[in-house]
């Protein structure tokens, strides 16, 4: 484990390449000292990748729909996203949905193909006991699908879903937009092979050290705030003495909530 105090855009130069970078900027939704935006990571982070590797992006809608020029830019195409939904959220305008959600956005480099991109499938315990026949007929704009038919079994395993619904850390919170160690880890076993290298651009409160200390995987992070990073570094200590001492460690389940 890494924790630099410093600006991504000059300290990572120097890291990875990185089998997949987690990155949680500033969304700029508000007036907030925390929430102003960082111009030019998305280069850095496309430059220091690996050919198999990707990009996870934590933001908002307005963030994302912001972004989409230097993501151009940088090279990078759209693979999939997924909803964090929470348990409780924000809201900035008493005249509008209160929002409950975040949005994470998995990008990879545009020159390389998904096929080759790393991508283990997650998946849930929580199949319902049925069988289904595909039909042959379908709507004109769905094309020729063939006969099919499949089984599951209560308790089966199918493919997790792309809202997944995790409490935030309200409450024992290190940083002001700390994301919790379960769905970190998630992305992590997804988008990073096992001893791979993950990259932190926007390291905060170390939740995703400790996901990848919970997963197995090597990491790099850094921050511009000092106290932060001293904080993060103790978090990434207090967890490895309790894997040492437990002699294993066994990574949180998912809807746990761990993430403080």
């Amino acid at each position: 484990m890494k924790l630099v105090v410093g600006d991504c855009r000059e300290i990572m130069l120097n890291e990875g390449p990185f089998d997949l970078i987690v990155a949680d900027p500033p969304y700029g939704d508000t007036s907030l000292g925390w929430d102003r935006k960082v111009e030019g990571w998305l280069q850095v982070a496309a430059d220091r990748l690996k050919p198999t590797g990707s990009i996870w992006m934590f933001g908002s809608m307005r963030s994302f729909l912001s972004a989409g020029p230097a993501v151009a830019q940088a090279g990078l195409r759209y693979a999939q996203d997924i909803v964090w939904e929470k348990q409780n959220g924000s809201g900035f305008h008493a005249d509008r949905f209160k929002r409950v959600h975040e949005h994470a956005v998995q990008f990879y480099r545009a020159d390389q193909l998904w096929l080759l991109v790393h991508n283990e499938v997650q998946t849930t315990s929580d199949a319902t006991a049925r069988t289904a026949v595909r039909r042959k007929r379908r709507p004109p704009h769905m094309g020729h699908i063939e006969a099919g038919a499949y089984e599951s079994v209560d308790g089966g395993p199918r493919i997790m879903r792309s809202v997944i619904a995790i409490p935030n850390c309200h409450g024992h919170a290190i940083h002001e937009t700390e994301k919790p160690v379960d769905l970190l880890a998630i992305l992590v076993r997804t988008s990073c092979p096992a001893d791979g290298l993950v990259g932190d651009f926007f390291a905060g409160s170390g939740a995703l050290a400790e996901a990848c200390q919970a997963t197995g995987r090597r990491y790099v992070g850094c921050d511009t705030d000092a106290a932060m990073i001293e904080k993060a570094r103790r978090r990434s200590l207090f967890v490895d003495a309790e894997m040492r001492t437990a002699g294993a460690f066994k990574a949180p389940a998912v809807g746990s909530g761990q993430g403080k």
